[in-house]
């Protein structure tokens, strides 16, 4: 399924100069993953406190943003400067669940959201990622599919954000948004568990 962690290629090459820098500076692939993950859980922190100031949403698509990157440029130290670890692998993996529920479970504090909806939509992300991991355990390779991995995740709640930052009034419209994410959600667990059992069958 089309998604948009096909761009980023395109993405790892215009850090690929910052990459480089910070490996001879001696920033290691672990540090940076684990920022990314304290700037989501603080950034997390703020929304849920302020999360009735429309302007404070506004926060969500440049952490979203940053975090992409910094999450590029962990892989890219890890792969292209010999940095790869047992550690890192599980830190890359657990971050990124806790990193997600952190920035998204605000959203469940919003006047009008159903936090019920919220909470499915956070779970089914991690469940995403369970099943993309999975598939090396069964023999295939580690899957991105989508159609809701984790970039189109990013951008579908940065979206969401930016409308209630914009004074967009909160409502029913907003609850049925963040739904249609946990349904597309649902429906890429099934497209990573399908694929990863592709090579099996073989």
């Amino acid at each position: 399924m089309p998604s948009i962690y096909q761009i980023k290629p395109r993405f790892q090459a215009l850090l690929r100069p910052l990459v480089r820098s910070l490996a001879a500076g001696g920033v290691t692939a672990n540090q940076v993953t684990l920022a990314a993950a304290l700037l989501s859980i603080a950034a997390g922190v703020v929304l849920a406190v302020w999360s009735a100031q429309s302007l404070v949403w506004l926060l969500l698509p440049v952490v979203l943003f940053v975090r992409m990157a910094l999450n590029a440029i962990d892989g890219m130290l890890a792969r292209e400067h010999g940095q790869k670890s047992a550690l890192g692998a599980y830190l890359n993996e657990l971050c990124d669940v806790v990193s997600d529920a952190a920035l998204y479970l605000p959203f469940a504090l919003v006047p009008g959201v159903l936090p019920t909806v919220v909470i499915i939509a956070v779970l089914l992300a991690a469940l995403s990622e369970m099943a993309g991991v999975v598939a090396v355990q069964v023999g295939a390779e580690r899957r991105y599919d989508g159609p809701m991995g984790k970039s189109d995740r990013a951008f579908a709640f940065g979206l969401l954000a930016a409308l209630i930052a914009a004074d967009v009034v909160p409502g029913p419209w907003l609850s049925w948004a963040i739904g249609l994410v946990a349904l597309l959600t649902a429906w890429t667990i099934v497209n990573r568990v399908r694929a990863g059992l592709r090579p099996v069958a073989k």
